[in-house]
């Protein structure tokens, strides 16, 4: 078991390793891809295993928990390891012919590999020590991909970025101190047991809100987000995508951990400042990308719009809520990943990102205009596609309980998605191209033109399978919601008698 849990941090670290040895050789890249292939097998081997058994847990090197380093995989945390599997291949393959041999040289693949174990190492965790050290792994690897070229835009974004996550770093430690002193553990599981017996309840809440903030900063939500739309549209699209799709959803699976596990004590007070908080961020990020004219950056304030719904499932704190929240995840992470990726074609064919500069995609490459449609439509909650069934499990929920006024926000907030995916479309594929460019596929070289739109095509296939066949994702979602909500089967698997 211990090694079923530990060959999806392990895979991508020893990928990581051999790619930088590689890294002048053309070999680099192709070791990326097989690592990303062999993570993607192992993560579906703990599926299957978390699907049979249940939870299941591993104590590192043996030291009995809540002592030593756990590794644990419920539903959600196994279901995180997939898409992220998932994302990371498709984004590898994309890479070959995104990354130019200067980026490679200066180790793009190994950078890659590391920030994919991050961000596996956070969703497979037992303790809150350790998580702290899978943030720091990712914020580490994220920053050298962010500047990788360094160019002035760039070391500017990137500055931004490392600044806020540093702040949010120091937060979070205060908080894991205190949070330490309060209860002598930081073993999640002993923690859902050992802040039931803590008298100063009033001291906890303050310290749950130290990482509602903290959390928060990594999820990028109201009003702490402004540094991902500083940043994300700066890198190469293989690192905008596999940030978009990966690293604000490690903030968000942290804050469902800890306010479903740990810190569900005064959800009066707590879970209405999410509602609040995932009010605003849908609001202030779908009215930041009507604002934009630029590809990524319409893109990258609609990643903060989309927090809000995840968070909205968690504020909202029924089963059906959760439901959703989890829903969301996986949908959200396939289909922003498949839009940056759309967006490095597009710029890659018309020489700009800038929707005033470009255009006649429709027209000269259809099928690209087709692949961009089904995660556009996605996005703004067209049926059948994956994010229509994700916003109605979130708005029925709302409906549910009478919560009226966030219920019709997120369906305005859906609409206005709408404004945003129809200018893009009517920008760069519908208009014709303003310098009379013939932005024409087969203008790029046969090698090239696989990887580019076989990953694309991938992900627009997932979600429409997930679209058009809802009930069995629905289904999972609902018992990985009933293990949130009841989480003696986690404590029992990573406690043992102790618990």
């Amino acid at each position: 078991m211990s090694w079923l849990l530990a060959f999806p941090i392990i895979i991508p670290f020893a990928t990581a390793v051999i790619a930088f040895l590689n890294r002048d050789k053309p070999t680099g890249r192709w070791w990326s891809v097989l690592g990303s292939l062999l993570l993607l097998l192992a993560s579906g081997a703990l599926m299957v295993r978390v699907l049979q058994e249940g939870v299941v847990a591993a104590q590192m090197g043996q030291w009995a928990a809540p002592f030593g380093i756990t590794l644990v995989a419920d539903l959600l945390s196994a279901v995180m390891v997939v898409i992220t599997a998932i994302t990371g291949l498709a984004v590898a393959v994309y890479a070959l012919a995104d990354i130019d041999t200067a980026k490679e040289k200066l180790g793009y693949h190994a950078l890659f590999q590391v920030l994919i174990a991050g961000v596996v190492g956070a969703f497979l965790t037992g303790d809150l020590f350790n998580l702290y050290v899978w943030f720091e792994v990712m914020l580490i690897s994220s920053f050298g991909l962010l500047i990788l070229g360094g160019s002035r835009e760039q070391i500017d974004g990137g500055i931004k970025y490392v600044a806020l996550n540093l702040v949010s770093t120091i937060l979070f430690l205060s908080g894991v101190g205190l949070l330490y002193g309060m209860t002598g553990t930081l073993n999640m599981a002993d923690l859902s047991l050992a802040v039931e017996e803590v008298e100063n309840q009033g001291l906890l809440t303050v310290i749950a809100v130290m990482f509602m903030v903290a959390f928060g900063v990594k999820a990028a939500v109201f009003p702490l987000f402004f540094w991902l739309p500083a940043s994300y549209h700066t890198p190469a699209f293989s690192v905008s995508a596999v940030f978009a799709g990966l690293l604000t959803k490690v903030g968000v699976y942290a804050l469902i951990r800890m306010f479903t596990l740990v810190f569900d004590h005064d959800i009066g007070f707590t879970h209405t400042i999410l509602l609040w908080v995932a009010g605003f961020t849908m609001v202030t990020g779908v009215l930041g990308a009507a604002a934009q004219q630029d590809f990524r950056k319409i893109l990258s304030f609609h990643i903060v719009s989309q927090i809000g719904y995840m968070i909205l499932g968690l504020a909202l704190y029924t089963p059906l809520a959760i439901v959703g929240a989890v829903f969301y995840l996986v949908h959200h992470i396939v289909v922003k990943a498949n839009l940056f990726l759309v967006a490095g074609v597009a710029q890659r064919l018309t020489g700009s990102t800038d929707l005033r500069r470009i255009g006649g995609l429709y027209k000269s490459a259809p099928f690209l205009g087709f692949l961009f449609l089904i995660p556009a439509f996605s996005l703004a909650g067209f049926p059948p596609l994956s994010g229509f069934w994700a916003k109605y499990l979130l708005v029925k929920a709302a409906l549910d309980i009478d919560a009226w006024f966030i219920a019709f926000v997120a369906l305005a907030v859906g609409l206005l998605t709408i404004f945003s995916m129809t200018k893009i479309w009517g920008e760069a594929f519908w208009k014709p191209h303003p310098d009379g460019v013939e932005p024409k596929l087969n203008k790029i070289d046969r090698a090239d033109l696989w990887p580019l739109l076989l990953p694309i095509a991938g992900l627009a296939t997932l979600t429409v399978i997930i679209g058009l066949s809802p009930e069995p994702f629905v289904q999972f979602a609902e018992r990985a919601s009933d293990q949130l909500l009841n989480p003696q089967a986690y404590v029992a698997a990573v406690l043992g008698g102790a618990s």
